[in-house]
């Protein structure tokens, strides 16, 4: 709004024009004073010094009356050029405004049109005559409704007059409206520093226009793919709408129902259309509860039928949200056959296990009381599996259960098959019993993998985020895997770490050795890399290899249960990626692969620092350690088939092997023996509820001096190993690795 010059100069005017006015009544008066005085006096010479008096008080008067029609000619000067400049921008504003190419519009502080162009006006032409200054917006709001010029006043006048008021009224923001006559507006209006408003009118129907036809080439698009995908369905499919007419079929149904894509429209134009139509083309195939209309809400239907050319078809029915139904047709007969095919096979492998289970029990009675415990143990892993699907409290006692009973058999397997490993045999036995022993190693890592991702899942493994020094354990790493690197020819090199991090070092121990296993058995030349680069507040700890890639559209999928991509011949169940995603989840350790076909692959871990950051790694001392020939060996279990397995390795080391199934056994063997015993191997797991724990401690009260103890166990709750390991015992996990057996002997004994 421009600011009017003439105001002031008016008011200067007024006040000269009073000041000429009082000077003219003074100069009167001073006449008549003059005319009265000779009147009544007479006196020429008081007549003469009286108009000597006057006319210095006339010039006087005089001179300002001068000085103030001066002061008015310049004050009238400088209006008639302010009233110029005014004029001219008005002329200017007014131009500038009608050269935009939006209407424009301006309202005082009493919301009172002041200016506006004519391209607003063009906004309302049935109303633009009405629309001049001083009219107030709401009586603009009102004729716009009475002729119904904007879209929402033809449906509802006085709500859209009360919400176009309302939105003028807060002037914070745009609108859009839309005109009678098709058009979009969008109005922006904002508030002026003197209280009045001033609105944009911008015609945005092309910007509309455009939008519309995006969204119906997008429509268009999406049709297209949803045509496409029904096509490539093998199935037959078709969709009904609420009205029960065809929207949507593909070309395998036109096939099965023998129709010429020209008049499939006509032929099934309705549900009724394809019910009459399916009388010729499928007949057997058409009655109410195959075919028949499913209502909202109704559950989906499949029907299989038999067709008179011998063909099974199933039809799917399966309503849609809102109305309508979607048919799927399919031909059915080759699996229906193979089916059948199967049911046969399975009666004929269930009547040769009856004959081989009836041939196996008379021969071997004793396998009765084996095959009955493994029944119970199958069906108590079936209940326990069922249970762990409610709660994962019940899953973790399933498998605290199970493990014992799992492992037991397995462990005296891999002591037989090692103590005969120690004998002496022609070349093709020997080759049968590493392939056992590597068999019964698939075995054992498969089950500790199971248990291990069973207890993940569940819930029962509490990680103890603690303090680790990271150089530590990358040492040890390398210490346990530079034998294997070395057997396949290939170089491992591990950089050492200063760090110390914030985890749990079993967990974070058994991701690094999924990544380092992975890495030495799928690289065929060159070497693995393991490194810490310390990134931020936390370190990332990478396992590179130079190994064959992987494809990074299998990123997502090697992380699944039993995925191994390009596996070759190499020993493996896919489940170590596993545990190490559910590893890493449960410790919040973010977990990355980087990996392309031909360029090798880098998997890493990301670990938080811990406060200090960096310590001093303590040194690693080398421990001489003597052999355990001749050392005389307690083993107590209550398994026979252990023991003996037990006796066979041991003794192929060369020690004096004494056995009991008990504390009183074991007694009389250690009485009976003479010699001193100089370990103690004692399955946790006695039977009739006693425990190797309690055997040892009432065997060490008999002893006459401390003999160390090792306690065997499939439990791997970490509040059992804890507790064995406060008690002074140390702990083995079945099943029990030979090496692993005798490097422990070794270092109790030497």
């Amino acid at each position: 709004m421009i600011a009017d010059p003439d105001e002031h100069s008016d008011d200067r005017v007024a006040a000269l024009e009073i000041q000429l006015g009082k000077l003219a009544r003074i100069n009167a008066s001073l006449m008549g004073r003059v005319e009265r005085s000779t009147d009544l006096r007479g006196n020429a010479f008081s007549v003469f010094e009286t108009a000597i008096s006057l006319e210095g008080k006339v010039r006087e008067r005089t001179a300002d009356l001068e000085r103030a029609l001066g002061e008015l000619a310049s004050t009238n000067a400088e209006l008639a050029q302010a009233k110029e400049a005014a004029d001219s921008a008005r002329r200017r504003l007014g131009d500038a405004i009608e050269t935009i190419n939006e209407g424009f519009a301006i309202f005082d502080a009493d919301d009172r049109l002041v200016l506006c162009n004519q391209t607003y006006l063009s906004l309302w032409p049935k109303v633009a005559d009405q629309i001049v200054p001083g009219v107030r917006f709401d009586e603009i709001l009102g004729k716009i409704g009475e002729t119904r010029g904007m879209l929402g006043a033809m449906v509802a006048p006085d709500r859209w007059i009360s919400e176009r008021g309302a939105a003028h009224e807060i002037a914070e923001g745009g609108q859009v409206i839309a005109l009678a006559d098709g058009r979009w507006i969008q109005v922006n209006e904002r508030r002026t520093t003197e209280g009045g408003v001033v609105g944009v009118y911008t015609d945005i129907t092309d910007i509309k226009a455009e939008d519309a036809r995006l969204r119906a080439r997008e429509l268009a698009e999406r049709a297209v793919v949803l045509q496409a995908t029904l096509d490539a369905m093998p199935q037959g499919v078709c969709v009904f709408d609420r009205e029960r007419a065809l929207l949507a079929w593909n070309d395998p149904l036109l096939a099965f129902l023998k129709l010429q894509p020209t008049r499939a429209r006509l032929k099934i134009a309705d549900h009724a259309a394809l019910i009459q139509w399916c009388r010729t083309a499928l007949p057997r195939a058409n009655a109410a509860d195959t075919l028949g209309w499913l209502g909202e809400g109704e559950p989906e239907t499949v029907a299989i039928r038999a067709l008179e050319d011998g063909r099974s078809v199933e039809v799917r029915r399966l309503p849609m949200p809102g109305g309508g139904m979607v048919m799927s047709f399919d031909d059915v007969t080759d699996r229906l056959r193979a089916a059948a095919a199967l049911r046969e096979t399975n009666e004929t492998l269930e009547r040769r296990v009856q004959e081989r289970t009836a041939a196996v029990v008379a021969v071997n009675i004793e396998l009765q009381q084996q095959v009955a415990e493994r029944v119970a143990a199958e069906a108590a892993m079936r209940e326990a599996k069922t249970a762990a699907e409610q709660a994962n409290l019940s899953k973790t006692r399933f498998l605290a259960a199970a493990s014992h009973d799992l492992l037991q058999p397995l462990n005296a397997a891999r002591l037989f098959v090692s103590a005969l490993a120690t004998r002496r045999m022609a070349a093709a036995n020997r080759t049968l019993v590493e392939q056992t022993g590597s068999a019964l190693d698939s075995i054992e890592d498969l089950l500790e993998a199971l248990l291990e991702i069973s207890k993940l899942d569940a819930g029962a493994v509490k990680p103890e985020i603690v303090d680790v020094p990271l150089g530590e354990l990358l040492h040890a790493l390398q210490a346990e895997f530079a034998l294997a690197a070395g057997t396949r020819g290939l170089t491992l090199t591990v950089e050492p770490s200063t760090a110390w991090v914030r985890s749990d070092a079993r967990l974070l121990r058994r991701i690094l050795q999924n990544f380092l296993s992975n890495a030495l058995r799928y690289t065929r030349q060159g070497g693995v890399v393991m490194a810490a680069r310390h990134e931020g507040a936390n370190v990332r700890i990478a396992v590179t290899d130079t190994g064959p890639g992987i494809d990074p559209a299998h990123h997502v999928e090697i992380f699944e249960e039993f995925r191994r991509l390009n596996a070759g011949h190499e020993r493996g169940m896919g489940l170590g990626l596993a545990i190490v995603q559910r590893a890493g989840r449960m410790l919040d350790h973010p977990i990355g692969v980087r990996s392309a076909i031909g360029t090798g692959s880098t998997f890493c871990v990301t670990v938080p620092l811990a406060v200090e950051g960096t310590r001093q790694i303590r040194a690693v001392s080398a421990v001489v350690r003597r052999g355990i020939a001749a050392r005389t060996v307690l083993v107590i279990d209550n398994e026979e088939t252990i023991l003996e397995g037990m006796r066979a390795v041991l003794e192929g080391w060369g020690c004096d092997v004494l056995t009991a199934v008990g504390a009183s056994e074991a007694r009389a063997a250690i009485a009976s023996s003479g010699a001193p015993v100089d370990v103690i191997l004692a399955d946790y797991h006695l039977g009739d509820g006693m425990t190797g724990e309690v055997v040892v401690a009432q065997l060490r009260t008999s002893l006459d001096r401390p003999t160390p103890a090792v306690i065997i166990t499939a439990d791997r709750e970490p509040d059992l190993r804890d507790r064995l390991l406060g008690a002074g015992l140390h702990v083995l996990q079945k099943p029990v690795k030979p090496a692993q057996l005798r490097a422990l002997l070794a270092r109790l004994t030497g």
